[in-house]
C-alpha cells in the first residue's frame, strides 16, 4: 500500500500513529497531575471552631494526649504543634480554640501565631485566631477545626 507517495506495510497501518501515542500519554499525565492537585479538605470548613472554653466536654475525662498547659498558650495568640498537626489559640482569656496546622491553599504547615492571626510562610496566607477564617489570601477557605478539651490546666486532643 502507498500513502503520500511512501510504501506502508500492513504492520505499520495497525500501529497507532506517533502523534496519537504522544497525545494519549500527555493527556494521562495531565489527568494525574490535576488529581494530585485536588484536595478533599471540605470537611469541617463550615463547622464552628473547635472550642474548649475551660469546660470539660460531655462525658469529661478521657481525652487524648496532653498538648500543653493552659499557661503555655498566650492570650491573643497561640502555639503550633507540628507533630500533632494542630494549632491551639487563646483568643480571649480562658477560651481555647484548635485548628488544623495545614494551610488550605497548598497544604503547607502554618508556622506561627502573631498579631491575632495564624500565619502560613509558604504564600502569606493568614487565618483569624478566633474562628480560623481567612484574613489574607491566597487561602481559599478557613482552617478546619480540631477538637480539644481543657481539663484543669491541661489542654488535650479530644
Amino acid at each position: 500500500m502507498t500513502v503520500s507517495g511512501e510504501e506502508v506495510s500492513k504492520d505499520e497501518r495497525r500501529r497507532p500513529a506517533r502523534r496519537a501515542v504522544v497525545t494519549a500519554v500527555g493527556a494521562a499525565g495531565l489527568a494525574v497531575a490535576l488529581a494530585a492537585c485536588g484536595s478533599d479538605d471540605d470537611k469541617g470548613s463550615s463547622e464552628p471552631a473547635g472550642d474548649a472554653s475551660g469546660k470539660e466536654k460531655d462525658g469529661g475525662g478521657a481525652g487524648g494526649a496532653v498538648l500543653a498547659k493552659t499557661a503555655d498558650i498566650p492570650v491573643g495568640g497561640g502555639k503550633v504543634f507540628k507533630d500533632e498537626g494542630v494549632v491551639v489559640t487563646q483568643p480571649t482569656k480562658g477560651t481555647f480554640k484548635a485548628f488544623s496546622n495545614r494551610c488550605t491553599h497548598k497544604q503547607c504547615p502554618v508556622a506561627s501565631v502573631e498579631g491575632g492571626t495564624i500565619n502560613c510562610p509558604c504564600h502569606g496566607s493568614k487565618f483569624d485566631i478566633n474562628d480560623g477564617s481567612v484574613k489574607q489570601d491566597p487561602a481559599p477557605k478557613p482552617l478546619p477545626t480540631a477538637e480539644i478539651t481543657v481539663e484543669g490546666d491541661s489542654i488535650k486532643l479530644a
